[in-house]
């Protein structure tokens, strides 16, 4: 899906999607019953295999639907956790360092305050826009340094040390994984794969040989809503980090505040 769409207020997009599928099928339903229903002369028998084919067609297509819908939402919520373990993370990395002596402890605590502003700040917002954050390297590694630098003068600072280091680690791989999970989207040709199948679904329902033209009007607008309701769905929660369904930072600003606001 194009990016400016995520920009969109929600309903907005969904009401364009209910649109534009109804909107088709509604057309269709006249080119079908107009142009090529008159001619193909349906019987008993040719109506039993049309309407079994096109049931086939979409069960098939409801099937790889949903399969990518229930795909999009499992990554949507993997990136969810990815930004709860790297709060997590950074808060047991703050609190071990309590146990650190001056000056050590000062410079560390002040570094990680300024790499959780700066994902609340600066990193949120470029992810918000589908942006792939381009600062925070040269934060963590001064985080790193400090911790590097440190020397431990008794047993207890060595085990505490180790232990900052392992939360350290733990906070730099969920790092990774956040700043990776920008990528994440659906590729566009399965998007189009879903679109024409969408589209061919609506056209292929205007075969069937309904004598009113209102209630097959009706069947294959609802069908159009559902399909459009479904393809928003994956729209919404394909980007983790862009739209009105994304992910926020408001775990790093609880942190933030309850932990290392000063």
């Amino acid at each position: 899906m194009p990016d400016f769409l995520y920009q969109w207020p929600l309903w907005i997009v969904m009401t364009l999607m209910i649109t534009g599928l109804v909107g088709f099928a509604q057309v269709s339903l006249r080119v079908v019953r107009r142009l090529f229903l008159p001619g193909l002369g349906f019987g008993e028998h040719q109506g039993h295999f049309g309407a079994a084919m096109i049931h086939s067609m979409m069960v098939f297509y409801g099937l790889v639907a949903a399969l990518i819908a229930v795909n999009v939402y499992e990554t949507y919520s993997d990136v969810g956790r990815t930004v709860s373990r790297e709060v997590a993370a950074i808060s047991a990395l703050y609190r071990d360092t309590n146990s650190y002596p001056e000056p050590a402890r000062s410079q560390i605590q002040s570094a990680i305050r300024d790499y959780v502003q700066q994902i609340i700040t600066e990193a949120w917002p470029q992810q918000r826009r589908g942006q792939t954050p381009s600062g925070g390297g040269a934060l963590v590694d001064r985080i790193q340094a400090a911790l590097v630098a440190f020397e431990p003068a008794s047993e207890g600072q060595k085990l505490a040390h180790a232990e900052t280091l392992r939360a350290c680690n733990e906070m730099l791989i969920a790092r990774r994984l956040r700043v990776d999970a920008n990528r994440e989207r659906l590729p566009a040709l399965m998007w189009r794969v879903l679109i024409a199948g969408a589209l061919l679904c609506l056209f292929a329902a205007c075969f069937f040989n309904v004598e009113r033209l209102g209630l097959h009007a009706l069947a294959v607008g609802l069908l159009g809503t559902l399909m459009a309701m479904v393809l928003f769905l994956i729209f919404a929660w394909d980007r983790p980090y862009v739209g009105e369904f994304g992910i926020d930072s408001e775990a790093y600003q609880l942190v933030y505040d309850q932990l290392m606001h000063r």
